[in-house]
């Protein structure tokens, strides 16, 4: 007899024998774990490289031809060194702090810089029709065009200061802000505006309770962009006019051909970007729930 409303159903797996705990577990983290597999597959691939197991492992199959499986640390270097260099850099000498703190001031400054300018230009744009044809132009040429491709100019006029890397910070995080506040105005349900008008709704109060509202979730999606380019824009501004700083620091290395020093200042980078992307996105999710169902 088929259960009714109100009346409690047997669960699905009565009768039947229980999944083995093992893969309770393993379907319960599938992604952590075949994305750690992932990552410790390629460590050890990589440590291989340098230590020469691949190339002994191929010998009896390639013969002297082997030997290129096997890399000098001074091409790849090697996931123990890179982490011997990252634990004298971090804790012994603490060099590496110094070059942190001149690089994060450029990339508050500059991606600070780009929130203020990019988010309201993008809403002015959206919400006055004769204001988007204004600056529409503007933003796709700098879209179409590499910023990084200023660098040489805004040293001659900046000079190599902090200002240059705050400008070219700005320039890379500035767009998607722009874009996306555009887009988010465009995108409105125009239902809710016109119910708001017809109750003779500011365009103040219609703004503050409509379109902000609803254009908080494009907005952190274009700051998670934001995030990811400016921390390119650290890079690059650092190599090209800076003595000091993250970029600077796997310039002089990479110079020296010192690659754990330059793996370790690409992995710092990788992961204080990733960590603010992930900052973001979990933001983004939490307010997620404000947008209607589709």
């Amino acid at each position: 007899m088929p259960a009714t409303a109100g009346q409690p159903q047997m669960p699905a797996t009565a009768g039947q024998p229980q999944m083995p705990a093992v893969l309770r577990f393993y379907f319960a983290h599938e992604r952590a774990i075949l994305g750690g597999l992932m990552v410790v597959l390629f460590l050890i691939a990589w440590e291989g490289l340098e230590r020469g197991w691949w190339a002994r492992l191929l010998h009896p199959l390639l013969g002297a031809s082997a030997e290129r499986w096997q890399l000098k640390p001074i091409f790849i270097s090697s996931p123990t060194l890179v982490a011997q260099a990252a634990f004298r850099m971090f804790f012994v000498t603490g060099e590496i702090w110094r070059d942190l703190a001149w690089s994060g001031i450029g990339y508050v400054l500059g991606l600070a810089l780009a929130i203020v300018i990019g988010i309201p230009l993008g809403l002015a744009a959206g919400w006055y029709r004769r204001f988007s044809y204004a600056v529409e132009p503007l933003l796709a040429a700098l879209n179409a065009t590499p910023q990084v491709a200023f660098l040489p100019l805004l040293v001659i006029w900046v000079g190599t200061g902090v200002g240059t890397r705050v400008l070219i910070i700005f320039l890379l995080a500035v767009l998607p802000l722009a874009i996306n506040a555009h887009a988010a105005v465009r995108t409105t349900d125009p239902r809710l505006i016109k119910v708001a008008a017809s109750f003779s709704a500011s365009d103040w109060r219609l703004f503050r309770t409509i379109i902000l509202p609803s254009a908080i979730p494009f907005l952190l999606a274009g700051l998670r962009l934001a995030v990811g380019r400016g921390m390119i824009g650290v890079v690059v501004g650092e190599i090209y006019g800076s003595a000091a700083g993250i970029g600077a620091m796997i310039s002089q290395a990479g110079s020296r051909f010192q690659t754990d020093k330059v793996f370790v200042g690409v992995l710092t980078i990788v992961a204080i970007g990733v960590t603010l992307v992930e900052i973001v996105r979990r933001i983004e999710r939490s307010v997620d729930v404000w947008r209607p169902p589709s």
